[in-house]
């Protein structure tokens, strides 16, 4: 047995999560990372922010495990093999880093690492000298495989139980060779890795003082369910440190075979780190049945008048030839990332407020954390017979404000007609010069209007006082 295992009556105690083996995979002319940051949709300057990217192979033992309704951790299979790789984006200088890890799940929508979370955090995390850590998940391995086969000839998640009993794979379909409940412990490992601060190992010579986990998948909320709680250092204190979640999702399964989560398992849990939530106007309806009180180590924030998804989600997606390389094909265009258009047809926009509102949580979680200073609450979103309630301008009324909603020039619209994406995606009707006066009076008023209502916004606590400013400069135009 393992050190690090520890199984008492068939259940986990924690013991210290043991360190993988870390392998710097060198860049050059004819092999880098996939989606390094400057082969991207919207390519990203990392020396010009002082900032060096890194790619590293992990490798190590992992278990799978079985998750029972009432939240009992068991091992399914133990210390099986895998490796997979994360990509760094940190300062070129130990002295420039914050302390902060913003360590981001990447999403496998498309076959291919994205960097959704990415597309709304990284200029925040590079003003702050934060680093970002993209951990590939298991379902990737192949893409990252065909697009180089050579860089990545060693990534592997093999399922160590191909003869075993399968029920959650579906009737007809067996077990399959990818095991992708092998991605807890490696997810875990990849943290103490970071902290261990050694020579050779990702982070090493540099101090990490926090690890923050975010992404818009089912993925984190089973890891805070089910594995945080055993997932520790030496001292006890846990990987991660605090969780940044993007629409609070249900747990997923935690391994291939097992069944979908219970009634007590699929639920975002307290647990002994803060925890952030925020849902945009648009997840808002859907997940009415996901809300939950706010507790001593839960916050939840509901932004009104932001849409689930923008632009500012697609630039960090790989380059189009990197993406064709991966996955054989690619959607759409590098301006449309779709295969069909909205009816009738949109601009792809950034969608600022849901930016802002993210560097906001994340900056409020950090205090959090190492501060000891708790993040405000927020007022829910109105409801009212199961229905949000919206406002003249069409957004919802009451959850977290600012002058976009409270001083509107436009509809900022959280559903968009047409096929796919469309339904989830941001778009704007500005209003017309005569609305805009009869609302907000001359330009000196509305600006007036605007500066309040920024002011307002950041002395609550929602958002940093630098994405005031901006508020206040992209307004006023």
């Amino acid at each position: 047995m393992k050190p690090y295992l520890s199984l008492v009556i068939a259940s986990i105690c924690y013991a210290q999560v043991p360190l993988p083996k870390a392998t710097l995979m060198p860049t050059t002319a004819t092999s880098y990372p996939f989606m390094s940051a400057s082969h991207l949709l919207k390519p990203i300057d990392l020396a010009k922010a002082g900032y060096v990217e890194e790619e590293y192979i992990l490798s190590g033992n992992a278990n799978v495990y079985d998750w029972a309704d009432d939240g009992k951790l068991t091992v399914r299979t133990a210390n099986a093999p895998y490796a997979n790789r994360i990509l760094i984006w940190r300062p070129a200088t130990a002295s420039k880093f914050s302390g902060t890890v913003v360590v981001e799940l990447l999403n496998s929508a498309r076959r291919f690492d994205w960097a959704m979370m990415g597309g709304y955090l990284t200029d925040t995390i590079l003003e702050h000298g934060h680093a970002y850590v993209g951990i590939s998940p298991p379902a990737v391995a192949a893409s990252l495989q065909k697009f180089d086969p050579t860089r990545y000839a060693a990534l592997s998640f093999a399922n160590p139980a191909m003869d075993a009993p399968c029920a959650g794979a579906g009737k007809g379909k067996g077990a399959q060779p990818i095991e992708e409940g092998l991605r807890w412990d490696m997810v875990s490992q990849a943290a103490a890795a970071m902290k261990s601060n050694l020579p050779g190992q990702p982070m090493g010579g540099f101090k990490v003082q926090a690890i923050y986990m975010t992404t818009q998948a089912g993925d984190i909320t089973t890891y805070i369910n089910a594995i945080h709680p055993n997932a520790r250092m030496a001292n006890g204190k846990p990987l991660y440190d605090g969780y940044l979640v993007k629409n609070p999702p249900a747990a997923g399964r935690i391994n291939q075979c097992a069944a979908a989560p219970g009634a007590m398992q699929r639920a975002l849990r307290d647990t002994d780190v803060p925890v952030i939530g925020l849902v945009a106007q648009g997840e808002a309806q859907a997940g009415l049945a996901n809300r939950r009180a706010d507790s001593d180590k839960y916050r939840l924030y509901e932004i009104a008048g932001a849409a689930h998804i923008d632009g500012l989600a697609y630039g960090t997606m790989p380059a189009f030839p990197d993406e064709i390389a991966a996955a054989g094909t690619a959607q759409g265009s590098a301006e449309w990332p779709f295969n069909a258009m909205c009816d009738p047809p949109v601009p792809l926009l950034p969608q600022m407020l849901l930016k802002y509102a993210y560097n906001g949580a994340l900056d409020n979680l950090d205090k959090w954390v190492r501060k000891g200073v708790a993040a405000p609450k927020a007022a829910r979103l109105d409801v009212m017979d199961g229905k949000l309630v919206m406002d003249a301008a069409g957004h919802a009324t009451g959850g977290i404000r600012s002058p976009y909603v409270d001083v509107p020039i436009a509809t900022y619209h959280t559903v968009t007609p047409g096929p796919g994406t469309c339904a989830e995606l941001f778009s704007v009707t500005p209003f017309d010069a005569a609305k805009r006066a009869q609302l907000h009076g001359d330009q000196k008023s509305y600006v007036g209007k605007v500066n309040a209502a920024a002011d307002k916004a950041v002395k609550a606590g929602f958002f940093t006082e630098a994405d005031g400013k901006r508020m206040k400069a992209e307004l006023a135009k």
